[in-house]
């Protein structure tokens, strides 16, 4: 199993951390919280492979463990923990470890203040999270880049009601991409050298980044303005040739990116937003923009249903250089809530290539079992990409995954 970047200085930033606890004795207003989460899941590949090196066997499964500590001393001070573990059949990158949160937290008047390995969420449009930048992608997990490892991080936020909140970010140590592996479907033709990532950095993964956002809301409008300094979360990848054979070289740029993202709530059920980005590095300066809205219709036909019609347009100023396959395409989509006892949810949508004709489908359905269970089940189409889209790679890797979840 490859440490994707580091686990020995995770583990060092974490005792760090642990060593911070108050060793008081047990104050009369704190409190201890244990819960886990335990997760069987099969993934159903409907395709025969693509590409030579990967695997035949189109069924795998998986499980995973996701336990979490809370423990706050006072009303303002308190301490996350949440490690997370899982293993997959197919691909032996996908048995992988983190440690998703583990930080101190202490309100001080106006004041928060966190220290620790944490996770931050920036974004508002539902196909892409450009402006989304803190923490890196755990690819092995999802597909949807919706899953993150947990980053080392010093943060500071300071709150008023009149102008919002600003938080900085110290973050000392960068954690690279979780890859797929050589058997791994959902990958590149060329498998990536995972263990030989380049820097543009000299310091590499110890180079301090930076960040700051500011967020505000004004009535019906939230808004957000952020500036990251760093190395980038997204690699670039160049062919090179090993004795093993040709691989794709994961390559971490130092970057500044400026983003804004948005959310208008106005009356009749509409939702506007917007995500923007403009990126200074080495390869190429550009801008990228998501844009769209969502419009709900609520108590469908005298029904409790609630059906949601979403629409986004993705541009990337690179155009046909993007090294991402939205760089000029359309998304549509349907947010639907049963609102049932169950809490039935379903959320499906195509991101279309208007260049290339080239589609993306996704399907999203959950819904509890029992009073500590839920089942989640996830289909992912690609369609009619072009030799030259990203996408092609992935043209024989449609799937259906099932997953139970059980809460304790």
């Amino acid at each position: 199993m490859s440490d994707n970047g580091g686990d020995s200085q995770l583990k060092m930033h974490a005792c760090a951390v642990l060593a911070c606890l108050p060793f008081a004795a047990l104050a009369d207003d704190s409190e201890l919280k244990l819960s886990l989460e335990l997760s069987a899941e099969t993934r159903s590949f409907l395709q025969n492979a693509a590409h030579a090196s990967q695997a035949d066997d189109a069924v795998g499964a998986s499980l995973s463990v996701l336990p979490e500590v809370y423990y706050a001393w006072s009303r303002d001070g308190s301490l996350t923990f949440k490690p997370f573990a899982r293993w997959g059949s197919i691909d032996d990158e996908r048995t992988h470890a983190d440690i998703r949160e583990l930080f101190v937290q202490q309100r001080i008047d106006a004041f928060d203040l966190r220290a620790g390995i944490g996770r931050v969420f920036w974004g508002v449009t539902e196909s892409a999270h450009l402006v989304d930048i803190v923490n890196q992608t755990d690819l092995v997990e999802n597909p949807d880049t919706e899953d993150k490892l947990g980053q080392p991080m010093l943060s500071a936020a300071w709150t008023s009601p009149a102008a919002g909140t600003l938080t900085g970010f110290v973050l000392p140590y960068f954690r690279e991409r979780t890859l797929p592996g050589a058997d791994a479907r959902l990958r590149a033709p060329l498998p990536y050298a995972i263990d030989d990532a380049q820097y543009e950095s000299n310091d590499e993964e110890r180079h301090v980044d930076y960040a700051v956002r500011w967020n505000v809301s004004a009535g019906p409008l939230d808004l957000g303005l952020s500036h990251f300094s760093g190395t980038a979360r997204a690699p670039r990848f160049e062919p090179s040739l090993t004795p093993t054979g040709p691989v794709l070289l994961p390559v971490y740029d130092l970057i500044e990116q400026t983003g804004l993202d948005a959310n208008l709530i106005t009356q009749g059920g509409w939702i506007w937003k917007l995500e923007a980005t403009y990126q200074h590095n080495r390869v190429e300066d550009y801008a990228a923009t998501v844009a769209g809205f969502e419009y709900t219709f609520t108590g469908v036909l005298g029904s409790a249903w609630d059906i949601g019609a979403l629409s986004e347009y993705l541009w990337d100023g690179r155009g046909d250089n993007a090294p991402t396959p939205f760089q000029n395409d359309v998304f549509v989509g349907t947010r639907i809530a049963a609102n049932d006892t169950a809490g039935t949810e379903v959320l499906a949508g195509t991101i279309i290539d208007t260049q290339h004709g080239g589609a993306f489908g996704n399907v999203e359905a959950s819904r509890r079992v029992g009073e500590s269970g839920k089942l989640v089940l996830e289909l992912r189409l690609f369609m009619d990409a072009e030799t030259d889209d990203p996408l092609y790679f992935f043209r024989r890797d449609d799937y259906l995954q099932l997953e139970y979840i059980r809460y304790f």
